[in-house]
Protein backbone atom coordinates (compact mmCIF):
# COMPACT_ATOMS: atom_id res chain seq x y z
CA UNK A 1 0.00 0.00 0.00
CA UNK A 2 1.88 3.07 -1.38
CA UNK A 3 -0.59 5.37 0.94
CA UNK A 4 -3.05 5.02 3.67
CA UNK A 5 -6.14 6.07 2.57
CA UNK A 6 -7.80 8.98 5.38
CA UNK A 7 -10.40 11.14 5.84
CA UNK A 8 -9.25 14.74 7.02
CA UNK A 9 -11.79 16.91 9.10
CA UNK A 10 -10.84 20.45 7.21
CA UNK A 11 -13.98 22.12 8.69
CA UNK A 12 -12.83 25.80 9.44
CA UNK A 13 -9.17 25.19 9.10
CA UNK A 14 -6.97 27.07 7.68
CA UNK A 15 -5.43 25.93 3.94
CA UNK A 16 -3.26 27.59 1.34
CA UNK A 17 -3.44 27.04 -2.70
CA UNK A 18 -0.25 28.15 -4.24
CA UNK A 19 -1.20 28.64 -8.45
CA UNK A 20 -4.24 30.89 -9.54
CA UNK A 21 -5.32 29.34 -12.62
CA UNK A 22 -7.99 26.81 -13.35
CA UNK A 23 -6.45 23.48 -11.57
CA UNK A 24 -6.18 25.62 -8.28
CA UNK A 25 -10.14 26.89 -8.55
CA UNK A 26 -11.04 22.93 -9.01
CA UNK A 27 -8.75 22.50 -5.79
CA UNK A 28 -10.00 25.06 -3.89
CA UNK A 29 -13.67 24.05 -4.33
CA UNK A 30 -12.81 20.81 -3.22
CA UNK A 31 -11.36 22.38 0.03
CA UNK A 32 -14.38 24.41 0.04
CA UNK A 33 -16.46 21.64 -0.25
CA UNK A 34 -15.12 19.99 2.88
CA UNK A 35 -15.34 23.45 5.01
CA UNK A 36 -12.29 24.47 4.80
CA UNK A 37 -10.95 28.24 4.91
CA UNK A 38 -9.43 28.91 1.79
CA UNK A 39 -6.37 31.13 1.22
CA UNK A 40 -5.01 31.43 -2.70
CA UNK A 41 -1.51 32.99 -3.67
CA UNK A 42 -0.24 34.03 -7.14
CA UNK A 43 0.62 37.03 -8.65
CA UNK A 44 -2.65 37.01 -10.88
CA UNK A 45 -6.20 35.04 -10.92
CA UNK A 46 -7.86 33.51 -13.56
CA UNK A 47 -11.44 34.39 -13.82
CA UNK A 48 -12.49 31.03 -12.19
CA UNK A 49 -10.05 32.13 -9.04
CA UNK A 50 -11.77 35.93 -9.19
CA UNK A 51 -15.06 34.04 -9.18
CA UNK A 52 -14.63 32.30 -5.66
CA UNK A 53 -13.85 35.71 -3.58
CA UNK A 54 -17.31 36.11 -3.47
CA UNK A 55 -17.27 33.16 -0.55
CA UNK A 56 -16.39 34.39 2.77
CA UNK A 57 -14.58 30.99 3.40
CA UNK A 58 -12.13 32.60 0.43
CA UNK A 59 -9.28 34.77 0.52
CA UNK A 60 -6.71 35.44 -2.22
CA UNK A 61 -2.92 36.41 -1.92
CA UNK A 62 -1.98 38.51 -4.67
CA UNK A 63 1.64 38.36 -3.91
CA UNK A 64 4.88 35.95 -5.38
CA UNK A 65 5.26 33.15 -2.99
CA UNK A 66 7.75 32.86 -0.40
CA UNK A 67 8.93 30.18 2.46
CA UNK A 68 7.26 32.00 5.11
CA UNK A 69 4.49 31.95 3.24
CA UNK A 70 3.43 28.62 4.54
CA UNK A 71 3.44 29.22 8.55
CA UNK A 72 0.12 28.85 9.71
CA UNK A 73 -1.22 26.19 7.02
CA UNK A 74 -2.70 22.41 8.24
CA UNK A 75 -3.01 21.75 4.55
CA UNK A 76 -0.69 22.85 0.99
CA UNK A 77 -1.56 22.21 -2.59
CA UNK A 78 0.84 23.65 -4.97
CA UNK A 79 -0.89 24.00 -8.30
CA UNK A 80 1.14 26.28 -10.69
CA UNK A 81 2.71 25.42 -13.34
CA UNK A 82 6.14 25.81 -12.76
CA UNK A 83 8.25 22.79 -11.30
CA UNK A 84 10.79 24.91 -9.62
CA UNK A 85 8.30 26.91 -7.66
CA UNK A 86 6.17 23.67 -6.70
CA UNK A 87 8.96 22.10 -5.57
CA UNK A 88 10.02 24.98 -3.66
CA UNK A 89 6.62 25.17 -1.99
CA UNK A 90 6.75 21.37 -1.49
CA UNK A 91 10.04 21.57 0.23
CA UNK A 92 8.69 24.87 2.57
CA UNK A 93 5.84 22.89 3.81
CA UNK A 94 7.80 19.43 4.65
CA UNK A 95 9.94 21.99 6.97
CA UNK A 96 6.48 22.76 9.07
CA UNK A 97 5.53 19.10 8.33
CA UNK A 98 2.31 20.46 6.68
CA UNK A 99 0.43 18.00 4.38
CA UNK A 100 1.22 19.19 1.04
CA UNK A 101 -0.12 18.38 -2.20
CA UNK A 102 1.56 19.04 -5.86
CA UNK A 103 -0.42 18.73 -8.67
CA UNK A 104 1.32 16.03 -11.05
CA UNK A 105 3.89 15.73 -9.26
CA UNK A 106 3.44 12.30 -6.71
CA UNK A 107 6.97 12.22 -5.63
CA UNK A 108 6.77 15.42 -4.01
CA UNK A 109 3.75 14.93 -2.38
CA UNK A 110 2.91 14.01 1.23
CA UNK A 111 -0.79 13.74 0.51
CA UNK A 112 -2.77 13.15 -2.60
CA UNK A 113 -6.46 14.02 -3.82
CA UNK A 114 -8.57 10.90 -4.60
CA UNK A 115 -11.52 10.42 -6.89
CA UNK A 116 -14.13 11.13 -4.70
CA UNK A 117 -17.92 9.97 -4.56
CA UNK A 118 -19.94 12.08 -2.35
CA UNK A 119 -23.19 11.05 -0.63
CA UNK A 120 -22.65 12.92 2.51
CA UNK A 121 -22.18 11.94 5.05
CA UNK A 122 -21.47 8.33 3.20
CA UNK A 123 -17.92 9.15 1.66
CA UNK A 124 -16.13 7.03 -0.99
CA UNK A 125 -12.77 7.51 -2.57
CA UNK A 126 -10.90 5.79 -4.94
CA UNK A 127 -6.88 6.65 -5.97
CA UNK A 128 -4.01 5.12 -8.26
CA UNK A 129 -1.51 6.64 -6.14
CA UNK A 130 -0.70 9.07 -8.87
CA UNK A 131 0.01 7.16 -11.65
CA UNK A 132 -3.06 6.80 -13.55
CA UNK A 133 -6.13 9.92 -12.42
CA UNK A 134 -8.05 8.70 -15.32
CA UNK A 135 -8.57 5.73 -14.52
CA UNK A 136 -9.40 6.71 -11.05
CA UNK A 137 -11.78 8.96 -12.41
CA UNK A 138 -13.39 5.92 -14.54
CA UNK A 139 -14.16 3.30 -11.34
CA UNK A 140 -15.38 6.37 -9.83
CA UNK A 141 -17.95 6.96 -12.05
CA UNK A 142 -18.80 2.96 -11.41
CA UNK A 143 -19.00 3.65 -8.14
CA UNK A 144 -21.38 6.57 -8.08
CA UNK A 145 -23.62 4.03 -10.37
CA UNK A 146 -23.85 1.61 -7.49
CA UNK A 147 -24.31 4.27 -5.18
CA UNK A 148 -27.77 6.15 -5.17
CA UNK A 149 -27.60 9.92 -3.99
CA UNK A 150 -30.27 8.59 -1.27
CA UNK A 151 -27.57 6.61 0.93
CA UNK A 152 -26.89 10.09 2.28
CA UNK A 153 -30.36 10.45 3.78
CA UNK A 154 -30.59 6.73 4.95
CA UNK A 155 -27.09 7.39 6.80
CA UNK A 156 -28.58 10.61 8.32
CA UNK A 157 -31.47 8.47 9.50
CA UNK A 158 -29.75 5.77 10.66
CA UNK A 159 -27.83 8.40 12.72
CA UNK A 160 -30.89 9.65 13.94
CA UNK A 161 -31.64 6.05 15.52
CA UNK A 162 -28.42 4.88 16.73
CA UNK A 163 -28.46 5.44 20.27
CA UNK A 164 -31.83 3.92 20.72
CA UNK A 165 -31.32 1.53 18.84
CA UNK A 166 -28.30 0.65 20.91
CA UNK A 167 -29.97 0.89 24.24
CA UNK A 168 -32.65 -1.57 22.96
CA UNK A 169 -30.82 -4.07 21.55
CA UNK A 170 -27.93 -5.08 23.44
CA UNK A 171 -26.53 -8.07 22.05
CA UNK A 172 -23.96 -6.42 19.37
CA UNK A 173 -24.51 -9.46 17.03
CA UNK A 174 -28.09 -9.15 17.01
CA UNK A 175 -27.59 -5.61 16.71
CA UNK A 176 -25.40 -6.07 13.53
CA UNK A 177 -27.96 -8.28 12.22
CA UNK A 178 -30.53 -5.72 13.02
CA UNK A 179 -29.49 -3.33 10.94
CA UNK A 180 -27.95 -5.47 7.90
CA UNK A 181 -31.91 -5.70 8.22
CA UNK A 182 -32.73 -2.06 7.66
CA UNK A 183 -29.63 -0.71 5.75
CA UNK A 184 -30.02 -3.53 2.56
CA UNK A 185 -34.05 -4.00 2.82
CA UNK A 186 -37.32 -2.51 2.22
CA UNK A 187 -36.37 0.09 5.11
CA UNK A 188 -33.66 1.70 2.93
CA UNK A 189 -35.46 0.66 -0.31
CA UNK A 190 -38.20 3.33 0.76
CA UNK A 191 -35.60 6.05 1.41
CA UNK A 192 -34.22 5.41 -2.00
CA UNK A 193 -37.41 6.08 -3.63
CA UNK A 194 -38.10 9.21 -1.45
CA UNK A 195 -40.53 8.20 1.14
CA UNK A 196 -38.63 9.37 4.39
CA UNK A 197 -40.91 9.76 6.46
CA UNK A 198 -42.00 6.59 5.57
CA UNK A 199 -39.29 4.72 6.72
CA UNK A 200 -38.64 6.57 9.31
CA UNK A 201 -42.28 4.88 10.45
CA UNK A 202 -41.33 1.71 9.72
CA UNK A 203 -37.89 1.82 11.20
CA UNK A 204 -39.76 2.73 14.56
CA UNK A 205 -41.75 -0.44 13.90
CA UNK A 206 -38.66 -2.52 13.31
CA UNK A 207 -37.49 -1.71 17.03
CA UNK A 208 -40.80 -2.62 18.42
CA UNK A 209 -40.64 -5.63 16.90
CA UNK A 210 -36.81 -6.39 17.62
CA UNK A 211 -37.35 -5.26 21.23
CA UNK A 212 -41.13 -7.22 21.90
CA UNK A 213 -39.72 -10.77 19.87
CA UNK A 214 -43.26 -10.47 17.85
CA UNK A 215 -41.59 -11.56 14.54
CA UNK A 216 -45.20 -11.35 12.67
CA UNK A 217 -44.01 -7.55 12.87
CA UNK A 218 -41.27 -7.73 10.14
CA UNK A 219 -42.88 -6.89 7.04
CA UNK A 220 -42.10 -7.84 3.68
CA UNK A 221 -42.31 -6.12 0.51
CA UNK A 222 -43.09 -6.47 -3.19
CA UNK A 223 -40.96 -4.61 -5.71
CA UNK A 224 -42.59 -5.03 -9.17
CA UNK A 225 -39.55 -4.86 -11.82
CA UNK A 226 -39.26 -3.70 -15.35
CA UNK A 227 -36.64 -6.08 -16.88
CA UNK A 228 -36.12 -3.84 -19.86
CA UNK A 229 -36.72 -5.88 -23.75
CA UNK A 230 -34.12 -8.23 -23.14
CA UNK A 231 -30.19 -6.89 -23.25
CA UNK A 232 -29.07 -6.95 -19.72
CA UNK A 233 -27.62 -4.00 -20.38
CA UNK A 234 -30.74 -1.79 -20.49
CA UNK A 235 -31.95 -2.89 -16.77
CA UNK A 236 -32.09 -0.24 -14.87
CA UNK A 237 -29.40 0.45 -11.99
CA UNK A 238 -32.21 -0.03 -8.93
CA UNK A 239 -33.36 -3.01 -10.67
CA UNK A 240 -30.27 -5.08 -10.74
CA UNK A 241 -29.80 -3.96 -7.03
CA UNK A 242 -33.33 -5.24 -6.59
CA UNK A 243 -32.55 -8.17 -8.11
CA UNK A 244 -29.67 -9.00 -6.30
CA UNK A 245 -31.29 -8.57 -2.80
CA UNK A 246 -34.14 -9.96 -3.40
CA UNK A 247 -35.88 -13.31 -1.10
CA UNK A 248 -38.04 -14.41 -4.25
CA UNK A 249 -38.21 -13.57 -7.58
CA UNK A 250 -41.21 -14.47 -9.27
CA UNK A 251 -40.61 -13.91 -12.72
CA UNK A 252 -42.45 -14.06 -16.56
CA UNK A 253 -40.97 -16.20 -20.02
CA UNK A 254 -40.48 -12.35 -21.66
CA UNK A 255 -37.39 -12.51 -18.72
CA UNK A 256 -34.27 -13.25 -20.59
CA UNK A 257 -31.94 -16.05 -19.07
CA UNK A 258 -29.07 -13.20 -19.55
CA UNK A 259 -31.17 -11.40 -16.71
CA UNK A 260 -32.07 -14.09 -14.66
CA UNK A 261 -28.51 -14.97 -14.12
CA UNK A 262 -28.13 -11.47 -12.39
CA UNK A 263 -30.60 -12.66 -9.48
CA UNK A 264 -29.00 -13.44 -6.24
CA UNK A 265 -27.75 -16.90 -6.44
CA UNK A 266 -29.77 -18.45 -3.34
CA UNK A 267 -32.87 -16.36 -3.90
CA UNK A 268 -35.98 -18.80 -4.92
CA UNK A 269 -37.23 -17.96 -8.48
CA UNK A 270 -40.39 -19.15 -9.33
CA UNK A 271 -41.60 -18.76 -12.95
CA UNK A 272 -45.23 -17.46 -13.60
CA UNK A 273 -44.90 -17.05 -17.57
CA UNK A 274 -47.44 -16.44 -19.81
CA UNK A 275 -47.97 -18.32 -23.48
CA UNK A 276 -50.13 -18.25 -26.12
CA UNK A 277 -53.34 -20.34 -24.44
CA UNK A 278 -51.34 -21.64 -21.47
CA UNK A 279 -50.69 -19.96 -18.14
CA UNK A 280 -48.46 -21.62 -16.12
CA UNK A 281 -50.64 -19.48 -13.20
CA UNK A 282 -53.40 -17.71 -13.51
CA UNK A 283 -53.62 -14.27 -12.76
CA UNK A 284 -55.19 -13.94 -9.79
CA UNK A 285 -52.91 -16.82 -8.32
CA UNK A 286 -50.10 -14.70 -8.79
CA UNK A 287 -51.76 -11.75 -7.47
CA UNK A 288 -52.20 -14.12 -3.95
CA UNK A 289 -48.51 -15.30 -4.30
CA UNK A 290 -46.96 -12.09 -4.04
CA UNK A 291 -49.18 -10.93 -1.53
CA UNK A 292 -49.00 -14.67 0.58
CA UNK A 293 -44.97 -14.21 0.06
CA UNK A 294 -44.64 -10.97 1.51
CA UNK A 295 -46.93 -11.47 4.45
CA UNK A 296 -44.38 -14.09 4.87
CA UNK A 297 -41.51 -11.27 5.44
CA UNK A 298 -39.96 -11.49 2.03
CA UNK A 299 -38.47 -9.42 -0.03
CA UNK A 300 -40.40 -10.10 -3.70
CA UNK A 301 -39.41 -9.08 -6.48
CA UNK A 302 -42.10 -9.33 -9.51
CA UNK A 303 -39.55 -9.34 -12.74
CA UNK A 304 -41.87 -8.90 -16.04
CA UNK A 305 -40.44 -7.83 -19.26
CA UNK A 306 -40.35 -4.74 -20.26
CA UNK A 307 -42.24 -2.26 -17.99
CA UNK A 308 -44.69 -3.28 -15.73
CA UNK A 309 -47.36 -0.56 -16.49
CA UNK A 310 -47.53 -1.05 -20.13
CA UNK A 311 -49.43 -4.24 -21.01
CA UNK A 312 -47.57 -5.72 -18.29
CA UNK A 313 -50.40 -6.20 -15.75
CA UNK A 314 -48.85 -4.56 -13.12
CA UNK A 315 -51.90 -2.29 -11.98
CA UNK A 316 -54.08 -5.60 -11.77
CA UNK A 317 -50.93 -6.52 -8.91
CA UNK A 318 -50.94 -3.53 -7.19
CA UNK A 319 -54.61 -3.37 -6.67
CA UNK A 320 -54.48 -6.62 -4.81
CA UNK A 321 -51.58 -5.59 -2.88
CA UNK A 322 -53.48 -2.51 -1.82
CA UNK A 323 -56.35 -4.13 -1.50
CA UNK A 324 -54.27 -6.56 1.37
CA UNK A 325 -51.87 -3.67 2.66
CA UNK A 326 -48.98 -5.01 1.15
CA UNK A 327 -46.19 -2.29 1.14
CA UNK A 328 -45.38 -1.94 -2.52
CA UNK A 329 -42.72 0.07 -4.75
CA UNK A 330 -42.60 -0.10 -8.98
CA UNK A 331 -39.58 0.13 -10.68
CA UNK A 332 -39.91 1.15 -14.23
CA UNK A 333 -37.91 -0.58 -17.26
CA UNK A 334 -37.34 0.56 -20.59
CA UNK A 335 -40.49 -0.77 -22.44
CA UNK A 336 -40.10 -3.33 -25.97
CA UNK A 337 -41.31 -0.70 -28.05
CA UNK A 338 -38.45 2.11 -27.03
CA UNK A 339 -35.71 -0.76 -26.84
CA UNK A 340 -36.42 -2.81 -29.87
CA UNK A 341 -37.47 0.18 -32.27
CA UNK A 342 -33.95 1.38 -31.17
CA UNK A 343 -31.88 -1.50 -32.04
CA UNK A 344 -33.87 -2.21 -34.91
CA UNK A 345 -32.68 1.43 -36.02
CA UNK A 346 -36.47 2.38 -36.47
CA UNK A 347 -37.23 6.25 -34.67
CA UNK A 348 -40.71 5.78 -33.30
CA UNK A 349 -41.33 9.03 -34.09
CA UNK A 350 -39.84 11.52 -36.81
CA UNK A 351 -40.51 15.01 -37.47
CA UNK A 352 -40.91 13.95 -41.44
CA UNK A 353 -42.79 10.64 -40.70
CA UNK A 354 -44.92 10.86 -37.39
CA UNK A 355 -45.66 13.60 -35.48
CA UNK A 356 -47.55 10.64 -32.85
CA UNK A 357 -47.03 6.92 -31.89
CA UNK A 358 -49.76 4.51 -30.55
CA UNK A 359 -48.99 1.29 -28.02
CA UNK A 360 -51.66 -1.53 -28.82
CA UNK A 361 -51.73 -5.35 -27.74
CA UNK A 362 -52.15 -7.60 -30.25
CA UNK A 363 -54.12 -10.51 -28.29
CA UNK A 364 -56.17 -12.40 -29.87
CA UNK A 365 -59.83 -13.81 -28.77
CA UNK A 366 -61.70 -16.43 -30.26
CA UNK A 367 -59.75 -15.77 -33.50
CA UNK A 368 -60.07 -12.22 -33.13
CA UNK A 369 -58.46 -8.62 -31.86
CA UNK A 370 -59.81 -7.03 -28.91
CA UNK A 371 -61.13 -3.33 -29.00
CA UNK A 372 -59.35 -1.80 -31.57
CA UNK A 373 -60.62 1.54 -33.26
CA UNK A 374 -59.16 1.04 -37.19
CA UNK A 375 -60.44 3.96 -38.77
CA UNK A 376 -58.24 6.01 -35.90
CA UNK A 377 -55.70 3.78 -36.64
CA UNK A 378 -55.82 4.12 -40.24
CA UNK A 379 -54.93 7.79 -40.28
CA UNK A 380 -51.10 9.36 -41.95
CA UNK A 381 -48.64 10.32 -39.85
CA UNK A 382 -48.16 8.21 -37.12
CA UNK A 383 -46.49 4.84 -35.74
CA UNK A 384 -48.39 1.90 -34.77
CA UNK A 385 -46.80 -1.05 -32.13
CA UNK A 386 -48.56 -4.04 -31.54
CA UNK A 387 -47.02 -6.03 -28.90
CA UNK A 388 -47.43 -9.76 -28.81
CA UNK A 389 -48.99 -9.39 -32.33
CA UNK A 390 -47.54 -12.51 -33.96
CA UNK A 391 -50.31 -14.55 -34.08
CA UNK A 392 -52.73 -11.22 -34.96
CA UNK A 393 -49.99 -10.05 -38.13
CA UNK A 394 -52.40 -11.47 -41.06
CA UNK A 395 -55.65 -9.63 -39.45
CA UNK A 396 -54.27 -6.38 -38.61
CA UNK A 397 -52.53 -5.99 -41.86
CA UNK A 398 -55.96 -7.23 -43.38
CA UNK A 399 -57.87 -4.67 -41.32
CA UNK A 400 -55.75 -1.48 -41.86
CA UNK A 401 -55.68 -1.67 -45.78
CA UNK A 402 -59.76 -2.36 -45.32
CA UNK A 403 -59.86 0.60 -43.36
CA UNK A 404 -57.62 3.25 -45.79
CA UNK A 405 -53.96 2.50 -45.38
CA UNK A 406 -52.18 2.02 -48.51
CA UNK A 407 -51.17 -1.76 -49.03
CA UNK A 408 -47.42 -0.59 -49.38
CA UNK A 409 -47.09 1.01 -45.84
CA UNK A 410 -43.88 -0.33 -44.46
CA UNK A 411 -44.13 -2.58 -41.49
CA UNK A 412 -41.06 -4.91 -39.53
CA UNK A 413 -41.46 -6.99 -36.98
CA UNK A 414 -38.64 -7.75 -34.58
CA UNK A 415 -38.23 -10.73 -32.95
CA UNK A 416 -36.13 -11.37 -29.76
CA UNK A 417 -35.16 -7.39 -29.42
CA UNK A 418 -31.98 -5.80 -28.10
CA UNK A 419 -30.60 -9.26 -27.58
CA UNK A 420 -28.25 -11.34 -29.74
CA UNK A 421 -30.75 -13.41 -31.57
CA UNK A 422 -32.63 -10.33 -32.61
CA UNK A 423 -33.63 -10.70 -35.95
CA UNK A 424 -35.53 -7.88 -38.08
CA UNK A 425 -38.09 -8.84 -41.17
CA UNK A 426 -39.19 -5.56 -42.75
CA UNK A 427 -41.59 -5.51 -45.74
CA UNK A 428 -45.30 -4.03 -46.17
CA UNK A 429 -48.92 -4.13 -44.94
CA UNK A 430 -49.20 -6.88 -48.14
CA UNK A 431 -45.96 -8.13 -47.86
CA UNK A 432 -45.28 -8.77 -44.41
CA UNK A 433 -47.52 -11.86 -43.25
CA UNK A 434 -46.05 -14.04 -45.89
CA UNK A 435 -42.50 -12.91 -45.33
CA UNK A 436 -43.33 -13.68 -41.44
CA UNK A 437 -45.28 -16.94 -41.94
CA UNK A 438 -41.91 -18.22 -44.56
CA UNK A 439 -39.28 -17.46 -41.53
CA UNK A 440 -40.69 -19.39 -38.75
CA UNK A 441 -40.42 -16.31 -36.61
CA UNK A 442 -41.24 -17.27 -33.08
CA UNK A 443 -42.22 -14.77 -29.91
CA UNK A 444 -41.30 -12.66 -28.26
CA UNK A 445 -41.89 -10.15 -31.65
CA UNK A 446 -43.04 -6.70 -32.07
CA UNK A 447 -44.40 -5.30 -34.86
CA UNK A 448 -43.78 -1.83 -35.91
CA UNK A 449 -46.37 -0.12 -38.73
CA UNK A 450 -45.29 3.04 -40.59
CA UNK A 451 -43.06 4.79 -42.64
CA UNK A 452 -40.64 5.34 -40.14
CA UNK A 453 -40.17 2.01 -40.74
CA UNK A 454 -38.10 3.26 -44.26
CA UNK A 455 -35.09 4.84 -41.67
CA UNK A 456 -34.14 1.33 -41.23
CA UNK A 457 -32.19 0.89 -44.28
CA UNK A 458 -30.34 3.94 -43.24
CA UNK A 459 -29.93 3.99 -39.32
CA UNK A 460 -29.71 0.44 -38.64
CA UNK A 461 -26.55 0.22 -36.25
CA UNK A 462 -26.94 -3.20 -33.91
CA UNK A 463 -25.19 -5.89 -35.66
CA UNK A 464 -26.39 -8.98 -33.40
Amino acid sequence: MDYLPIFLNLKNEPCLIVGGGPVAARKAETLLQAGGQVSVLAPTFHDLVLKLRDSECVTLIQKVFQSQDVRGFKLIVAATDDAILNAQVAEAASAHNILVNVVDQPSLCTFIFPAIIDRSPIIAAVSSGGTSPVLARILRMRIESLIPPAYGRLARIAADFRTRVKQAIKDPQIRRRFWENVLSGPIAELVFAGRDEQATEHLEQAITAETSGNESAHSGMVYLVGAGPGDPDLLTIRALRLMQEADVVVYDRLVSPEILQLVRRDAEKIYAGKQRNRHTLPQAEINRLLTDLAKAGKRVVRLKGGDPFIFGRGGEEIETLMNEGVPFQVTPGITAASGCAAYAGIPLTHRDHAQSCTFLTGHMKDGRLIDIEWNQLSRPGQTLVFYMGLQGLPEICSRLIQHGCPADLPAALIQQGTTQHQSVFTGTLKTLPEIVSRSGVKAPTLLIIGSVVRLREKLAWFRP
